[in-house]
This record gives structure tokens, sequence and C-alpha cells, in this order.
């Protein structure tokens, strides 16, 4: 009679394991092989948009394949954010997310189609976007102070323009009149490109919104910038004091992007994705043509870019619940 051993439960898991890591090896040894798509929540123009063609083209030449960029955008980026949650974690679909998708939708939307942190693998911070306060040229304010006592002395109270209920441009807004005790009223737009065609004609009268979005306009006249909302001057635009220099504080608000992608992404993906966009973001070619257009480079690894997301979250968190804020 032959006898069959019996092979213990630990044995069991282990030879499981190794298959799956085994599995998953060869996966990464092949990808990608074919077309990647990068999706971007908010509309051709705005700092998500310009981060994700920037990241991809270079991505592209790194992979040896072709990215695509697709605007999926509305609902503070979080539609583009819930359909890169459900999508298959194989690498193929891949997320340009920011703190409006990531960190603030959870506390802003109460029926929203994902859960973040969760829903997803970070593969690397791409940079810090300072938030610039910018007004129209036809408002009577040169600097934050005549904005502040021009806001006091006004019958109606002055616009303020933003990309969405609950995005970082709205919060900003929602801080900057806690801090300084005058009211505005707040005008949300369906993505940036629209708010700040408003801001340029004159229909409202001032913004907060990521620099790299409104760099080219100040630049050129159409937009006066009065202040950078963050805790330290930028050098895009080194004339620009900061609200913590001008004595206002409890307004200081920077805005991030990320690349991600949908939970479940094996770890050689999530590893090479890493350090293939790191290597990207640390040659000088890539580090000016941020700073040109506003941003700052922040790289992290992976397991740094996790601990980030949780605090992070738990900052926007208290912030939206201050305010009181919340969007359908």
């Amino acid at each position: 009679m032959k006898s069959f051993s019996i092979w213990p439960l630990q044995t069991i898991c282990a030879v499981i394991a190794g298959l799956a890591f085994s599995i998953s090896g060869a996966v990464a040894q092949t990808y990608p092989n074919k077309p990647i798509t990068m999706i971007a929540g908010f509309p051709p123009g705005g700092s998500a948009d310009l981060l994700a063609r920037m990241v991809s083209q270079k991505l592209s030449v790194a992979l040896n394949q072709s990215i695509v960029v697709e605007n999926r955008t509305g609902a503070g980026g979080t539609i583009a954010a819930g359909l890169v949650a459900k999508a298959n974690p194989d690498g193929y679909t891949l997320f340009l997310g920011s703190a409006a998708t990531q960190s603030i939708a959870p506390a802003v939307y109460k029926n929203l189609s994902y859960q973040s942190p969760q829903a997803f693998q970070p593969i690397t911070m791409v940079a810090q976007i300072p938030v610039a306060l910018v007004v129209n040229p036809e408002v009577k304010a040169n600097t934050v102070q005549e904005l502040l006592a021009l806001a006091k002395n006004q019958k109606d109270p002055l616009t303020f323009a933003s990309s969405g209920t609950g995005a970082i441009p709205h919060l900003a807004g929602e801080l900057f009149q806690q801090a300084t005790g005058i009211k505005l009223t707040h005008i949300p737009y369906k993505g940036a490109p629209l708010a700040m065609t408003d801001l340029i004609s004159g229909r409202v009268d001032m913004m907060f919104d990521n620099l790299p979005t409104v760099l080219q306009n100040i630049r050129s006249g159409k937009l006066r910038a009065l202040a950078i909302a963050g805790t330290k001057q930028t050098r895009a635009l080194p004339n620009v004091p900061t609200l913590a220099e001008l004595g206002i504080r409890g307004a200081e608000v920077t805005s991030w992007f990320g690349v991600l992608a949908p939970n479940g992404l094996p770890q050689p993906i999530t590893k090479r994705l890493n350090e293939e966009i790191i290597k990207i973001l640390s040659t000088n070619e890539v580090k000016d043509q941020l700073f040109e257009m506003g941003a700052e480079p922040f790289v992290l690894p992976t397991d740094e870019f996790n601990k980030f997301l949780d605090g992070d979250i738990k900052k926007w968190a208290k912030l939206v619940k201050d305010t009181g804020i919340h969007a359908e």
C-alpha cells in the first residue's frame, strides 16, 4: 500500500507565496507590452494635465511604450479617481492623483465611490505646487493689505473663483477669510480653465490657484499676484511674498501631485515605475521644467508616500471639518 505524505500548512502557504512571487516577477519582466493610460482628473491646461503630460512623455521613453493621457473631469477629480480605483491593477492604468482627490475628497464628499488611501497603490510623489493669490488687474489692490482694506469697505463682497467646491482653491479662499476676518462670495466652476477665463475677463475678482495654472497669465500682465499661500516663497515669483510673511497665519495651503495605481499592483511593477519616475524627476532638465512652470520637485519612495498620505488625509479632514465645507 502506497503511503502519502501530507505537507504542513506552513509549507503549502510558502509554496503558494513563492509561486505568486514568481508569477508577478515574470509579469514585471514583460511589462509593459502594450500602451499605458495615464488618467488626469482635471481639464487640459490645468496643473494636473500639465504634469501628467510631462511625466508621461518622459516615462514613455524610459519604458519604450506609448502612454496616453486621458482627461476624465468632474467632481473635483473624483470621477477620474473612482475609475482608477475600479481598474485592473496590472500597471496599464495610472493616475496623476493630487491632494484634492486623495486627501481632501474623502472629507468633502459624502458619497465618494472609492476609499482613500485603501483603493490605491501609491507609486511616487511628483511635485509640490505653490498656491498663489491672484486678482484681476482692474481690482484696485496691489498688495494683500490693500485687498483687505478694499474687501472691508465694499458694499457687496468681493468674489473669488475656484475650480470646484472642495477643491484646494476653494479651501484656500475659506481659510483666507477665517484668517483675515473678511467676507468673500465663492463662485465655483467646473475646472480651473473656466474659472480662469472669468477671472481674466473681470467677471470675478480674485482666486487662489495652483501656480502652474496662473503663472503665464501673471507674467503677461493678465493677472496680478499678491501673495503665495505656502510657507515659503517660490523661485518662479521671487518678489511675491507669502501670506505668513505678511502676518497672516492659518491660511497656508500647498498642493501636491503624485502617480498612483489601483490597489493590488504587483510589487515589482510598483518598484520599477517608482524607480523610473524618480530618475526622470532627478534630471536637471525636468527640474528646470518644473521650476519654470511654477512647480517644485518632490519625490518620495513608495513607503514614504504612504506615510505622507496618512498624515495629509488627517490634516485636510480637520480643515474641512473646521470650515464646514461639503459637496454632494
